[in-house]
């Protein structure tokens, strides 16, 4: 996974068993320094009290879709990733607008709720979406689109651009800044001969997204898990797994938004913003007309798993998968 991990000691020995990065010139592999004034949606996961105080604790991130409601990946939210369960991990904040994660400008926003996808497959990495509440709402100017079912945005050849502070170069060592980088929707077929199912995961192109170059270079990297994928100014993906990180013939693979965004209504709060996947149908004639609905109660979030609590860490730890510090081929990022 391409997401940051605790504790140290598995950072260590994942990274060493990880592939050579490719070559690039950022986190986000070949990226280049953006302001977040220019991805408003995209935010950093933090947890000081998990991964130190360098890089304001960040380790994943996520994408602003309504005004309280950030999508991520369930990977991020995992025992694995933060030592503890995530109703453990006290100081758990989303960071909106934050450039420089030694600084201290943007806001750092509080969370009312999680809820970790339940249909989270570990070992094919399939169903990799979370969702988290705010407390506070952000202003809709911050927000994406996701797209839908059917959108043109997901046709293979389709620009895209993904965006994180993860891994600059695929050795640990992480971007301070944000970075984006331009890549492509790939075929299917590319991601389903990269990963046809191992210890490394298994591509399903009902729940994924393939995505980067065929020849390598331009990638997500670990850090940069359950961050955006942008196409034609819509959210198509969530930065999930991979193996190693631009390298060739291994493209990034992303949570497939059009498989997920239904949850988000469920799980989310009111205003996630969903553009329609085809014009809306004309009116219904009113010589008939029907009482209201009753509107369904939103289903019930299912608990999440809450394992043995473990101490939290008292200095910076780095991050693992495609969330932190390098891990094993095939990690979820």
């Amino acid at each position: 996974m391409r997401s940051l991990s605790y504790p140290l000691a598995g950072a260590v020995a994942l990274l060493l068993a990880s592939p050579p990065p490719a070559a690039g010139d950022g986190a986000v592999l070949g990226g280049q320094a953006v302001r977040t004034a220019e991805a408003p949606w995209t935010v950093a996961l933090a947890s000081r009290e998990r991964f130190g105080a360098a890089r304001s604790g960040q380790f994943c991130g996520g994408v602003l879709v309504g005004p309280r409601t950030v999508l991520t990946a369930a990977h991020c939210l995992s025992r694995d990733v933060l030592g503890v369960d995530v109703s453990e991990a006290r100081d758990l904040k989303v960071i909106v607008g934050r450039d420089d994660l030694r600084s201290a400008s943007g806001t750092e926003m509080e969370l009312r709720d999680t809820w970790v996808n339940p249909g989270f497959d570990s070992a094919s990495n399939a169903g990799d979406v979370a969702v988290l509440t705010l407390k506070e709402q952000v202003n809709r100017a911050r927000l994406i689109p996701m797209a839908q079912r059917g959108d043109a945005a997901y046709r293979p050849g389709t620009p895209a651009t993904v965006y994180g502070w993860g891994d600059t170069v695929g050795n640990g060592t992480y971007s301070e800044t944000l970075r984006a980088a331009q890549v492509l929707v790939l075929d299917d077929a590319l991601c389903e001969s990269a990963y046809p199912g191992s210890t490394e995961g298994v591509y399903q192109r009902s729940s994924m997204l393939c995505a980067g170059m065929e020849d390598g270079g331009r990638d997500a990297c670990q850090g940069d898990s359950g961050g955006p994928l942008v196409a034609q100014g819509k959210l198509v993906g969530l930065v999930s797994w991979g193996s190693g990180c631009g390298q060739p013939g291994h493209p990034g693979v992303y949570t497939r938004i059009s498989s997920v965004a239904a949850l988000v209504p469920d799980h989310g709060t009111e205003g996630a913003v969903v553009p329609p996947s085809k014009p809306p149908e004309p009116p219904a004639p009113p010589q008939q007309p029907h009482p209201p609905a009753v509107q369904a109660p939103p289903a019930a979030r299912p608990a999440v798993r809450t394992p043995t609590a473990q101490a939290p860490v008292s200095a910076a730890v780095a991050p693992v998968g495609r969330q932190g510090a390098g891990a094993a081929p095939g990690r979820p990022w």
